[in-house]
């Protein structure tokens, strides 16, 4: 994007955020992060410019406001996860859909192989698995593979795959996007043959109330990170006003902090399935409140919050 464009697009926001400073801390926390994208734009295309010393100023004075008084290192971190990253998912929020309905087709196709090839889940989980899992089903305990190591170790194992596997999903959107959705192919058909596989012995409704007390927080991350990866193609593929280079190197950082900023929750997913997935004797209710309270999180984190904060940052713009 040229500068002249640039200026343009964004010059009525900067006025209002120069002559109409927010007073709430949420919408003036909203405008600094705001700002600070586009200097960080700025720094990039046009270090030695005007508009950089401009903008530069404007944070700053945000800046003082935002952090005085305050101790500056926490409270942007703290600010990442509770500014920065929702709004990026509001801003993305079509991508995350796009993963989202991607992710559960690939699912329903694993279901359906399963069911109509006798020889499929074996092929998706491996006869080890299978074979493993009839012999805890004939035990008794059907989900028996959750207590077979110990919970520190299996937490390292499965915390490293996790993350592994969620930066995947985003790295692989570089190959046009089309990488990210076969890491959902593979992911969605696995899990949905997965599933069949403890419907067709009668262990359904266990299997969701024992096995989603993590998987909840754990698929719902991957769908995200392959939107992540989604915005990494298709910055790429539709660079828009920008030059393809300029578009690849916002999408690529935009996308990264996305798949950063999920970590948190891969490691809670993976405490979860190390620490308590194994107590399959747990009351049920218990079951019921951690699978439920993991989901609205996620429906909450990732798309009424980011909404709500989005809806503030445009009274900003437009009300003030």
């Amino acid at each position: 994007m040229r500068e002249a464009l640039f200026i343009k697009q964004n010059t009525e926001k900067w006025k209002a955020y120069e002559t109409n400073k927010p007073t709430d801390p949420d919408e003036l926390a909203a405008a600094f992060i705001a700002i600070t994208d586009d200097l960080a734009y700025a720094k990039t295309f046009f270090p030695q410019s005007n508009t950089t010393k401009y903008l530069n100023g404007l944070a700053s004075t945000f800046h003082q406001d935002i952090y005085k008084n305050q101790k500056e290192k926490s409270n942007r971190f703290a600010a990442f996860w509770r500014y920065e990253l929702p709004l990026l998912f509001f801003q993305h929020r079509r991508q995350l859909l796009y993963s989202l309905i991607f992710f559960a087709v690939f699912t329903c196709m694993g279901v359906l192989s399963a069911k109509y090839d006798n020889h499929f889940v074996r092929l998706i989980l491996g006869d080890d698995y299978v074979n493993m899992t009839n012999d805890n089903i004939a035990k008794g305990d059907p989900f028996g593979v959750y207590k077979s190591s110990s919970s520190g170790l299996m937490f390292l194992q499965i915390a490293i795959n996790n993350v592994y596997v969620e930066l995947r999903f985003f790295v692989m959107g570089l190959f046009f996007s089309v990488g990210s959705l076969y890491a959902s192919l593979m992911n969605g058909v696995m899990l949905g043959s997965f599933q069949y596989y403890f419907f067709s012995k009668g262990l359904g409704i266990q299997s969701i109330l024992v096995i989603w007390i993590h998987g909840t927080l754990e698929m719902s991350s991957f769908i995200v990170a392959g939107g992540a990866g989604l915005v990494l193609g298709n910055s790429l593929l539709f660079p828009k006003t920008y030059t393809r280079l300029q578009s690849l190197k916002k999408g690529a950082l935009e996308g990264l902090k996305i798949t950063v900023g999920l970590i948190p929750i891969i490691l809670l997913a993976a405490f979860f399935e190390s620490f308590v997935t194994r107590h399959t004797e747990m009351p049920v209710w218990l079951g019921i409140i951690i699978l439920a309270s993991s989901l609205l999180f996620m429906i909450w984190y990732v798309i009424l919050y980011p909404a709500k904060l989005n809806k503030n940052l445009n009274y900003i713009n437009t009300d003030h």
